[in-house]
């Protein structure tokens, strides 16, 4: 069962970095956030039914952790023994990708709240509505015109950094 769980993990350990970085503060604050996902989910991975896709299940525990650690201002994080290996975190800041466009995207997904936070997030995986909806616990049509609504929030927050 670690075995499995640890291959899933590190096939979608992308998602929990994204997720991080958009919850973390500060770097300190990401790295416990990224630990504290996996406790959740090493927690939680006997009770994973295979109803849904691992990452949905994944999406689901991560956002509920970091909107749970954003509520606690003071936060203790336990952590989880996982050998180096699998515990190698993606280095975005070397990436060709990142760039200054993506750190004022990042930017302005920070002053959103926690749910427009994990619904953008999901948009910008390329989840459909109905995943979306799913994974935050709204319906299809709600996700569609939050989606609408956060783009235009995004829109304006960059516009006025531009300025």
């Amino acid at each position: 069962m670690k075995e499995e769980f640890l291959v899933l993990v590190n096939e979608n350990k992308g998602i929990i970095y994204r997720i991080s970085r958009i919850y973390g503060v500060t770097e300190a604050d990401r790295e416990d956030l990224f630990q504290e996902i996996l406790l959740n989910l090493w927690k939680g991975y006997a009770s994973f039914r295979n109803e849904s896709k691992f990452s949905t299940w994944l999406y689901r525990i991560a956002l509920n952790t970091c909107i749970t650690a954003f509520r606690k201002k003071s936060r203790i994080l336990g952590t989880m023994s996982i050998e180096e290996k699998h515990h190698q975190i993606p280095d975005n800041t070397g990436n060709a990708d990142y760039n200054e466009e993506s750190r004022l995207l990042y930017q302005a997904i920070g002053k959103l709240d926690k749910l427009e936070k994990a619904i953008i997030i999901l948009y910008l995986e390329e989840k459909n509505y109905e995943e979306i909806a799913e994974i935050a616990g709204i319906t299809p049509n709600h996700a569609g015109v939050k989606i609408t609504r956060i783009k235009a929030k995004l829109r304006q927050y960059l516009n006025h950094e531009n300025i």
